[in-house]
């Protein structure tokens, strides 16, 4: 069974929404759309309306209404129309084309038709003006409501809603926070485009955090806010997760209620809603990236403002006294300006001169003679018998064990450089596992392949080439 929780917003809007529902507000008249569909919401639609019949509206009602809106709005034309049309037949036009996108829906009762709106298209208009109209988020306010709902739930005064609406608030704050310092940027870069100082300092200080995006921002680092009450809820929701009793309750609901039949789905829609909780913990960290946008939009303002101040007040000096002293019928004022030509060849940047150096020399091919040839080969076969890896070590162990199971260490000892050099590297390996750390002889017992290495108690071993103390190796 698939339910709607499952399924993606992709799948999910055009089964609600008309598939032409956007198409008047993606016209180039999109503007007069959204404020005919405004003026039908406040007036008719909306939750600030009267009480609608419970039929619908008359179609006469509705293009009334429209044409009250065409009269405040600019002189413009939908489709079809002139600017010679009569009003009421241009409302009639705009009614017919609202209502072959999806906006209206038509219903015939007896020999009249009445308006109405499908209550998915309804919602979704209050979403839209909802979001036009939307002021600065009091995150006091939402950390107090998500409080209190997981402190009922704790207490089992509540059942899953409750959760899935603190869960639901925390995402839509984190969310919030989060975009609040892009939206800075974009404000920074409207305000930008004032000229004069005046109407930037208006709107720096109008449309910045308090007034739009967070309306608490100030007291967000005091100890009274509720804020401060973060550690609590998260106390609250670890015990909420941990507790088999608020689990298996809380789990039965979303069963019941969110995905009905289907017990995983309810648990994975349970641990979705707690983790969105649980994220408040992050809230600092968005709050420290809020401060350091907020820091560069205020050095920006103050570096702009210092700059028009400080670029602005001698020129206005200068013309104030110009005018001053030319009203009072005095000499001319001097320019400031030294005297001469302003530009003048002398004036002017001497070109750069290009040194052009000589072309690097070829490099030297050098020929090594025969003698040096056979000397690097000579050293290069020295130093590769010298070099000696475990695996070079087990191949002579292996060769000089035979079929046999012990040898002492003098059996390891030959005339050749590799034996030589393989009779150090045991002898050094048996010292460690003698008397090293506990590492150091798991890590030597790891590098032997098939046989053990065991220092004994006898003197040390005198031979021709090489001495050191005696060890044996047996076989594994």
């Amino acid at each position: 069974m698939i339910t709607t929780e499952s399924r993606t917003a992709s799948s999910l809007l055009f089964e609600r929404l008309p598939d032409r529902l956007f198409a008047p507000l993606a016209s180039p008249n999109r503007r007069q759309y959204w404020g005919i569909l405004c003026k039908l919401y406040d007036g008719r639609l909306g939750p600030d309306a009267p009480l609608p019949p419970s039929n619908g509206f008359a179609v006469r009602e509705i293009t009334r209404d429209i044409e009250d809106e065409l009269l405040t709005q600019d002189a413009w034309t939908a489709e079809g129309d002139t600017l010679d049309t009569p009003l009421n037949i241009r409302a009639i036009n705009v009614y017919k084309y609202l209502l072959e996108c999806g906006w209206f829906r038509l219903e015939q009762h007896g020999i009249e038709k009445r308006v109405t709106m499908r209550p998915a298209v309804s919602q979704f208009l209050s979403q839209l003006v909802a979001f036009a109209e939307k002021g600065p988020v009091f995150v006091s306010a939402k950390i107090h409501s998500i409080d209190l709902l997981i402190q009922d739930v704790l207490n089992g005064n509540g059942s899953g809603d409750l959760l899935y609406d603190a869960a639901e608030q925390a995402r839509n704050l984190l969310n919030h926070v989060r975009n609040t310092g892009t939206n800075i940027r974009d404000i920074m870069d409207a305000v930008d485009e004032e000229t004069s100082t005046a109407a930037y300092v208006q709107r720096f200080f109008s449309d910045f955090i308090e007034h739009i995006f967070i309306g608490d921002y100030r007291e967000l680092r005091t100890r009274e806010h509720p804020l401060s009450k973060r550690p609590q809820i998260l106390r609250a929701i670890e015990e909420i997760s941990l507790s088999d009793e608020h689990r298996n309750r809380l789990i039965a609901w979303y069963e019941a209620k969110r995905s009905p039949g289907n017990r995983h789905k309810a648990e994975e829609l349970f641990e979705r809603d707690v983790h969105r909780i649980r994220e408040l913990r992050r809230i600092d960290e968005y709050l420290r990236r809020l401060d350091e946008e907020i820091q560069r939009a205020n050095r920006k303002a103050l570096t702009r403002l210092d700059y028009q101040l400080r670029s602005l007040r001698p020129v206005e000096h200068m013309v104030k006294a110009a005018i001053a002293e030319t009203l009072n019928g005095g000499t001319f004022l001097a320019d400031p300006f030294a005297p001469g030509a302003m530009m003048a060849g002398d004036c002017l940047a001497e070109p750069r001169k290009v040194i052009e150096r000589a072309p690097p020399s070829p490099l030297r091919k050098q020929v090594p003679s025969e003698h040096e040839i056979a000397k690097t080969r000579l050293a290069r076969r020295a130093r590769e018998a010298r070099s000696m890896t475990m695996l070079k070590v087990n191949e002579i162990v292996r060769a000089k064990l035979g079929d046999g199971e012990r040898i002492v260490s003098a059996a390891i000892l030959g005339p050749s450089v590799p034996e030589i050099r393989a009779y150090q590297v045991l002898a050094r390996m048996a010292l460690v596992i003698h008397g090293g750390s506990q590492t150091d002889r798991i890590t030597a017992n790891r590098t032997t392949r098939g046989y053990r290495v065991r220092q004994t108690n006898e003197d040390e071993l005198e031979g021709s080439a090489i001495t050191g103390k005696a060890f044996t190796i047996e076989r594994r």
